[in-house]
């Protein structure tokens, strides 16, 4: 039962935040927090949000330094977390926010793509999906995936990579590159790295980067890093995919969904760094094998 923190690493307000959680129970966090005079308004839902300039304070005064991925695990553990899409409020503002530290000179491209992710018809390829991929972005990095600055184009190829999405494999993502190359040179984006964007957002039709392409490497881990959940989320994950195929029948669903899954299985290696092979690699393969056994049968065609 402990106190935790992790690294100040959340843009907005012109610095960077923390989470500051317990993986025991909301008062032992709420009397940490009063003790430490942290502000109630900083609490949201299971944790609060402290800025860069407390984080030594609040270390010295007790909180535990973890990973962003330990937290979150710890805090999955604890029963204490709440569910991304309870925090729909919140999503717009949290990716304005990121789209800021990447593009400050140019807010429109980063609303019409917030937009984009946000229309309904969008049940897991939506703005929770983008957030948590530019978080394992993040958590790639903190966990040594790249000893440099994470390219900008990796950071773009992530907020294109779905934001063309009507469910068609393939198209979706030829589409999506097809609006980098539309909307990045109004942007000033050289054209050098609107062609790298390209590439790497075509990448995520298959998910197969080269050996040495570590920055395709890098998008492909964090896209696929939902693979690795504890096994509530990655059921939260399957039924939102389903809503997203409706129009399919359960038996043409179960046949496509399992031929991807035997896919990714058959992946070697399913994540491209170490870093992503250490954070999701044993749990993914796990999600995976149970969805294959547990899963209906399909038209084998």
């Amino acid at each position: 039962m402990a106190i935790l923190i992790d690294p100040p690493r959340w843009p907005a307000h012109g610095t960077r935040f923390s989470h500051l959680v317990s993986d025991d129970s909301l008062e032992e966090l709420h009397a940490f927090a009063a003790a430490a005079d942290v502000p109630p308004r900083a609490f949201d839902l299971d944790h609060y949000d402290v800025p860069l300039e407390r984080y030594a304070e609040l270390v010295v005064l007790g909180a535990q330094e973890v990973s962003g991925a330990e937290l979150v695990r710890r805090l999955i553990g604890s029963g204490l977390r709440v569910p991304a899409r309870r925090r729909s409020g919140k999503l717009g503002t949290a990716l304005s926010s990121r789209w800021a530290v990447v593009m400050p000179d140019h807010p429109g491209p980063g609303r019409e793509l917030i937009r984009r992710w946000g229309e309904e018809h969008r049940h897991y390829h939506d703005r929770v999906h983008l957030l948590s991929v530019l978080d394992s972005l993040d958590l790639l990095l903190e966990a040594g995936a790249d000893p440099g600055p994470l390219p900008r184009a990796v950071t773009l190829a992530a907020w294109f990579h779905d934001a063309v999405y009507n469910g068609v494999a393939g198209r979706d993502e030829q589409d999506s590159a097809e609006l980098a190359a539309r909307m990045l040179p109004s942007a000033g984006i050289p054209a050098a790295e609107v062609e790298e964007v390209v590439r790497l957002v075509l990448l995520t039709a298959g998910h197969s980067p080269e050996p040495q392409d570590t920055a395709g490497a890098l998008l492909c881990d964090a896209d696929l890093s939902v693979l690795g959940q504890e096994p509530d989320g990655y059921g939260r994950y399957l039924r939102n995919v389903r809503k997203e195929y409706a129009h399919i029948s359960d038996a043409g669903f179960a046949a496509g969904r399992a031929a991807v899954v035997r896919r990714l299985l058959a992946l070697d290696p399913l994540y491209r760094t170490a870093a992503g092979r250490r954070l999701w690699l044993e749990q993914a393969r796990s999600n995976l094998a149970a969805e294959l056994a547990a899963a209906p049968a399909g038209d084998p065609r």
